[in-house]
């Protein structure tokens, strides 16, 4: 069970927080006793998800882009007026366009990258001070992806993204590993979010298959044989900002029911 004093007092600022995976982590987060900042550009999906959190233990940051410098600096300065500094990030805003590598456009690999990578950069930067100031404590989190680790077909700019996130993540765990801010990296495989179901749609609308048989497709690596829950990939990201994921530094921890196996 999860101890709901674990993260009191800490002040935890989730990028990407209004579905999906982002909800399942702000909501575990809160569990455990952390104020949530909960960061989107989309303001109704930030609201639903704080309405699903007991009152005063979430502040919505809505309209914060993490590909715009300024829309970042004014969410963050509204959050440490409701909060005080960031204790805990977590990059988990992202998004997953496909095409073949030779329909891959300039303009699709470089958003890709923005959302995916760069976010990444902007927003630690942006954080670190806070971080920095906590010292032995403070946590980040980035959610890649089991793209970040292996190849996959039709999505070279997501896959070449997610690498650059496990590798941003393990050289900021060498950086900072003297500061006692530890720099994780969460490894999800097919997660059961609006995301795989709007792909599972495109396949069915694509093929004609069915949408056992797109499910069956998207669930055949995992060993397991289903898609991960959200709710899964929150408990790996609430433990590794837990007092007791203190030694674990500079990690991928893929929560994909063994179908990637790294060490």
């Amino acid at each position: 069970m999860s101890d709901p004093r674990r993260l009191s007092g800490r002040h935890a600022l989730v990028t990407g927080a209004g579905t999906g995976i982002g909800t399942a982590l702000a909501l575990r987060l809160a569990t455990e006793g952390a104020r949530v900042t909960l960061a989107d550009r989309r303001a109704e999906p930030l609201a639903a998800t704080a309405a699903a959190i007991p009152e005063g233990m979430t502040f919505v940051a809505a309209g914060f882009d993490v590909t715009d410098a300024a829309a970042i600096e004014r969410g963050l300065a509204a959050a440490r007026a409701a909060f005080g500094p960031v204790d805990i990030l977590v990059n988990n805003a992202g998004e997953a366009k496909s095409a073949p590598f030779h329909r891959t456009s300039l303009d699709l690999w470089e958003q890709v990258m923005a959302v995916d990578l760069t976010s990444v950069f902007r927003v630690t930067r942006a954080v670190l001070d806070d971080l920095k100031a906590r010292g032995a404590g403070a946590r980040i989190v980035n959610v890649a992806s089991t793209a970040g680790l292996v190849g996959y077909g039709y999505v070279s700019a997501y896959c070449a993204a997610k690498h650059g996130v496990v590798g941003l993540t393990r050289a900021l765990a060498v950086e900072l590993a003297k500061t006692g801010i530890t720099v994780n990296a969460v490894c999800p495989g097919y997660t059961d979010t609006p995301l795989v179901r709007e792909a599972i749609a495109n396949i069915v609308a694509k093929t004609g298959r069915s949408e056992a048989e797109a499910m069956a497709d998207l669930t055949a690596g995992n060993p397991q044989g289903r898609l991960v829950a959200p709710a899964e990939v929150a408990d790996a990201v609430a433990w590794l900002a837990s007092p007791g994921a203190s030694s674990i530094n500079g990690q991928a921890i893929v929560v994909a029911g063994g179908e990637v196996m790294v060490g």
